[in-house]
């Protein structure tokens, strides 16, 4: 019998509240390299991602760039709902007409205009021209910006130069085809054009893929039974949801997660009970919550997945307000431990900021992780960047905080109909992280190797260990803590790739 250290229903039955850096976990043995350890598992009962990887829907996460990238690498983005009913149902269009794994900006003028400035065209090479000037309309010509400088009359109008005949390829192509045309052709950029209704929906250049050759190899990515990218999306759990649900399972998603703070509710049960009946082949995601009890509610609804943490956030205020929640690793292992029996996959959702924190999550019973402040940051997260004290970052905001609240979100924290608004987050900002194409895969050989060191060569493997007990664990004071981390340097530079 292996009586160094605890088996992790021990250790998490003694009354304490964990998160991920109380605890850690004693090494196994390794008969296996890092490479051949399998990262592939469930978002949900029908779901099934190449990697471990949620972008939580928030509005400075995950929008059409950041669902793309995720998709492109193995896993998904879930899509906020802090927006108009259009607004969402667009952008989950946007992301599932694309093939390729980045979004590029697109710049759109009608053939009367006129292009006064260089500035017009951005950081494309190019102006597409509409009938309407706009992106809803069938692509008339197009613009180069070496032709323009050319003119000798900057105030031409744009249907006295255009290129009415540009070369194209079909929105449907992937990455490795639309290279291939590029190279073969010589080409300086090609736009990406969508068969059905003859819309530009992306632009691909000659740099994006010297920068896509520069980044690590992409995985297996996730596609539906379509061939098109996974894409989810959130919802509330109001009736004037049910409207807003029916606009995005036209849209095209792939799985539906009820959004809210405290799952264990009449509202999140009728919503549950209402979308199953109504759309029965969609997965539907439950949550948030932190104890077997709300696990059981959900699960008796027939839920698909359940997503586990209250108030663990970065930006998330909710124990502090409150004094309501669980630490996040005591809460995912509770949690996974009856959802298992169910078959119901977990998703951890927040407390994540290292690699090492994602292996804990997955190794205490987790199949995913949902990830809000470390994607945020990146280049496909929503907005732009600034400069602040030196460095450059983005705004990365809690759904629960005032500002978050004003455009609707405050239905997530059942307040909408309050007459006092109470926050729950906070408005931050996070630096720049560049590419998730990047430091996502980088992140993913982190958590192998973990996993190596545990003797766990799959996710299934470790929830094994788990529930044999063969996984032990111990809990770290605080002086452990700081001698697990860098410590007695006068200056460091921490890079992990």
């Amino acid at each position: 019998m292996n009586d160094d250290g605890f088996s992790a229903e021990r250790l998490f039955n003694q009354g304490y509240s964990y998160t991920y850096d109380d605890v850690i976990f004693l090494p196994g043995f390794i008969d296996f390299p890092t490479d051949a350890v399998n990262l592939s598992t469930k978002l949900s009962r029908n779901i099934s991602l190449s990697i471990p990887c949620v972008a939580s829907p928030m509005d400075t996460v995950t929008e059409t760039s950041m669902a793309i990238g995720m998709a492109a690498l193995g896993g998904i983005g879930i899509v906020h709902y802090n927006n108009t009913i259009s607004q969402q149902a667009s952008i989950i269009r946007a992301a599932k007409s694309h093939l390729i794994p980045f979004s590029s900006d697109l710049i759109f003028a009608s053939p009367s205009d006129s292009i006064h400035s260089a500035d017009e065209f951005g950081n494309s090479p190019c102006i597409f021209v509409t009938e309407s000037g706009t992106k809803e309309s069938k692509v008339l010509g197009v613009v180069c910006k070496s032709t323009w400088k050319g003119l000798s009359d900057k105030e031409a109008r744009i249907s006295d130069y255009m290129n009415v005949s540009p070369v194209t390829l079909p929105s449907s192509y992937n990455f490795e085809d639309v290279a291939g045309y590029i190279a073969s052709k010589k080409l300086d950029f090609v736009p990406l054009v969508n068969d059905k209704d003859g819309e530009v929906v992306n632009l691909v250049t000659a740099t994006d893929l010297e920068r896509m050759n520069s980044l690590p190899k992409l995985g297996l990515p996730s596609l539906g039974t379509d061939g098109k990218f996974l894409v989810g999306a959130a919802i509330g759990t109001r009736d004037s949801d049910k409207e807003r649900l029916e606009h995005l399972v036209k849209a095209g998603i792939n799985a539906l997660v009820i959004d809210s703070s405290q799952g264990n509710s009449e509202y999140q049960i009728n919503m549950i009970k209402y979308v199953k009946h109504t759309y029965p082949h969609l997965d539907v995601i439950g949550g948030n919550i932190v104890t077997k009890y709300q696990a059981e509610n959900l699960i008796k609804q027939d839920v698909d997945g359940l997503r586990v943490g209250m108030g663990s956030g970065s930006i998330c205020t909710t124990q502090e307000v409150c004094a309501v929640g669980r630490g996040q690793a005591t809460a995912v292992y509770k949690v996974s431990s009856i959802a298992e029996q169910h078959g119901v996959p977990v998703i951890a959702d927040g407390g994540i900021s290292n690699s090492g924190h994602i292996v804990k999550a997955l190794s205490l019973g987790a199949s995913t992780v949902m990830m809000g402040s470390f994607l945020a940051g990146s280049n496909e997260a929503p907005g732009t960047y600034e400069n602040k004290n030196g460095l450059r970052v983005k705004k990365y905001r809690g759904m629960g905080s005032l500002e978050a609240m004003t455009k609707g979100s405050d239905a997530r924290y059942l307040g909408d109909t309050a007459k006092l608004k109470i926050a729950q987050g906070v408005v931050g900002s996070v630096a720049d992280k560049g590419s998730v194409l990047k430091f996502v895969p980088y992140t993913m050989q982190a958590v192998k190797q973990g996993f190596q060191d545990l003797g766990a060569s799959s996710l299934q493997s470790a929830h094994h260990l788990l529930r044999s007990g063969a996984l032990r664990l111990e809990v770290r004071t605080g002086a452990a803590q700081v001698e697990g981390g860098v410590h007695g340097l006068i200056g460091y530079e921490k890079k992990y790739f």
